[in-house]
């Protein structure tokens, strides 16, 4: 008996949950048609963005491996048009690093001023990642060694110049030599000496600012 009442009873809930199913669907099924169809809608979007994200960055990769070609072949022209062009068109990282590529091409060209600039202009750039126009500084930097003043290179690096900053070493490196090439002794002095005294400074660097030194010692020192 216990058997058959249990049977009934689950006969019942059954009967009692389909017909609520069906009320439900009755009621609500545009609302859960649309639901369907917008999770549909939005995995496709997805999908859709995904793959062209991908197609777009891969054509941007493809025109940046040709100008590097063309610069690499002497090609500058063609190549530095390329670069320029994909600044605007580019996607992904790619307008950044045809930025950069850029100048590096005016630089070889021979427009140094115009190298000089387009650096400096990427390392004041605040939408740039920080290593991105640390880097941009530094090249400015050290072509201003050889086309500017010592004043031009501090512009441009002294504020990488200190502890915390990853770009020090290079930093204080442009900033020893352009002092030297300058006269000014007692400055190159002070910034080869923090370059010797940090003991994260890479060996190569490092090596280059103890003969720093010591020419410097061997024309009287900071004196």
């Amino acid at each position: 008996m216990t058997d058959d009442n249990s049977t009934f009873i689950r006969e019942v809930n059954e009967d009692l949950r389909s017909d609520y199913m069906k009320a439900l669907w009755k009621r609500f099924r545009f609302v859960l048609l649309a639901l369907a169809i917008g999770v549909v809608a939005v995995t496709a979007g997805l999908r859709g963005w995904q793959y062209w994200k991908e197609t777009t960055a891969a054509r941007s990769g493809d025109v940046f491996l040709a100008a590097l070609e063309k610069a690499r072949g002497g090609d500058t022209d063609a190549a530095l048009a390329e670069f320029q062009e994909l600044e605007q068109t580019g996607y992904g990282s790619y307008p950044v690093l045809a930025r950069m590529r850029a100048a590096t091409v005016l630089a070889d060209k021979g427009d140094t001023a115009g190298a000089i600039a387009a650096f400096s202009e990427i390392g004041k750039d605040v939408s740039l990642p920080v290593a991105i126009r640390d880097a941009a500084r530094l090249r400015a930097a050290y072509l201003l060694i050889d086309h500017g003043s010592y004043a031009d290179v501090q512009a441009e690096v002294e504020v990488l110049a200190v502890p915390s900053n990853p770009a020090r070493h290079s930093a204080r490196e442009a900033l020893g030599i352009a002092a030297y090439k300058a006269g000014e002794l007692k400055q190159a002095a002070q910034w080869f000496g923090e370059i010797d005294a940090d003991r994260q400074t890479p060996n190569g660097v490092r090596t280059r600012a103890s003969l720093m030194l010591e020419m410097i010692a061997a024309k009287g020192g900071a004196s």
